[in-house]
């Protein structure tokens, strides 16, 4: 009986695991150009608590990581010069302190010194690696298709598109960007077009994250209920012992 038991509370603790990512996606349902994530489970092999009659297997549920969704988000008309967000796969590259970062949150706007940078600061970068570079006294900033920046007849820049063979090796990295944690190289991304201003939403879907909270709720009372059950079964089998001996 205290095999079930063991069972059960890994269960719960992936339960509540998986609770916290759906919580976290409906609180990013607002957040521009966020992913949605949903919890990955396997069960591991272990030794059992004692058995009857020789070894049987055992198998716990545990977390086996998060999967990411990068599917396209609507895109929401804003009409914003700096605004910009990408048709199809890729990422923007900006650089931080740690490193460079990818996003889809295109939310730009320029610091003092004139470069075109994100809502924290961060530099975003052209095709090249390099900086970009705005001058107000130019005029309005025209993007194209291709990510090339006009201001006039001035071509300025080209902010660069990436995208990876295997999505998958991004890992989060705060402030809605994400960093590359393999050996894989960004490539840039040739199908992707820039749609000046224009933001990607979420691509998270509030009904089907409700529906999938309310699913866990539900697993994690019944498997509360049979945890107490086996336990009760327990506590009633050692007063029977008890009163035998």
């Amino acid at each position: 009986m205290d095999n079930a038991i063991y069972v059960g509370l890994s269960r719960q603790m992936v339960l509540r695991k998986e609770m916290d990512i759906i919580a976290n996606n409906i609180a990013n349902m607002d957040t521009t150009g966020f992913k949605v994530e949903s919890m990955i489970q396997k069960t591991d092999p272990a030794e059992p608590a004692y058995t009857f009659g020789g070894p049987r297997p055992v198998k716990f549920v545990s977390p086996d990581g998060v999967a990411r969704d990068f599917g396209q988000g609507s895109l929401v008309k804003t009409d914003g010069e700096l605004d910009m967000s990408l048709e199809g796969k890729g990422f923007f590259q900006v650089r931080t302190p740690d490193g460079p970062r990818f996003t889809r949150d295109g939310r730009f706007t320029t610091d003092t010194t004139g470069r075109l940078v994100t809502q924290a600061g961060h530099p975003v970068l052209d095709e090249g690696g390099g900086e970009i570079q705005i001058d107000g006294e130019k005029g309005q900033v025209s993007a194209g298709a291709d990510g090339t920046l006009s201001q006039g007849n001035e071509r300025i820049g080209k902010i660069g598109m990436y995208a990876f063979a295997d999505a998958g090796v991004l890992e989060k990295a705060g402030d809605n960007m994400f960093r590359n944690g393999s050996n894989q190289q960004p490539q840039i991304a040739t199908e992707a077009k820039l749609r000046q201003g224009y933001l990607e939403s979420s691509n998270v879907k509030p009904v089907l994250e409700i529906t999938r909270m309310v699913e866990v709720s539900r697993a994690y009372e019944r498997t509360a209920k049979m945890i107490d059950s086996e336990a009760d079964l327990s506590r009633r089998s050692v007063e029977r012992l008890g009163k035998l001996q």
